[in-house]
């Protein structure tokens, strides 16, 4: 690194200051016969020395600019400008989230006077996010409606899940709901628990 340097300022004093120094080192024969010199001779002269002199100013300006450009080190004290932080957004979406995804335990049905929402050991509600895993459907519910006894798994095969198909097999009765997917149906009246009903594959959804 050292002979490397040695060379660049070598280089650099032979292009820049070499010819400084010698004309420096010159000396002006003066104009004229036997010595004498003319007033206009030396102001000559003198402009002359003052105009090398401004180029040796300036070419050494130069050669300190280029070695200080040699040695300066980047700005590695920069430090990355740190990130806004977002806590409290991220707050609101992990409540969001956390509010989500809750299952029934245990999973009731019930008639249209038991509420729906999550049921739990102390709260009896109706689930009203079932979902079949037999058929893969969404279990729909009707308020004071029961089912027909002439229902069979075709006719929910082939109607479902469109009420105004499905109403053909539908009677008004006050207090009752009435269940079905595509492969299973019930009419229910008081809260009943699902795991009492072994044939029924229905499970929470998650609300």
């Amino acid at each position: 690194m050292a002979e490397d340097l040695d060379e660049l300022l070598d280089e650099v004093e032979s292009k820049f200051c070499t010819p400084d120094l010698l004309r420096r080192g010159m000396v002006e024969q003066p104009k004229g016969c036997g010595g004498g010199t003319h007033s206009s001779d030396r102001n000559q002269a003198k402009a002359k020395e003052t105009l090398r002199s401004t180029e040796t100013f300036k070419k050494e300006d130069d050669l300190d600019s280029l070695i200080n450009e040699i040695f300066e080190e980047p700005n590695l004290d920069k430090k990355p400008s740190k990130l806004k932080s977002k806590s409290s957004g991220n707050t609101s979406v992990r409540a969001s989230i956390e509010g989500l995804g809750k299952s029934c335990s245990p999973v009731y049905l019930g008639g249209s006077s038991i509420p729906c929402g999550i049921g739990t050991n102390i709260s009896w509600r109706a689930c009203d996010h079932l979902r079949c895993i037999a058929c893969d459907f969404l279990v729909v519910s009707y308020d004071d409606y029961m089912w027909d006894k002439s229902c069979d798994y075709l006719f929910f095969r082939n109607n479902m899940p469109e009420f105004h198909k499905l109403k053909a097999k539908l009677i008004k009765k006050k207090g009752t709901r009435a269940y079905a997917c595509q492969c299973s149906w019930r009419t229910i009246e008081e809260v009943t628990d699902l795991q009492t009903d072994h044939q029924l594959r229905w499970v929470c959804g998650k609300h």
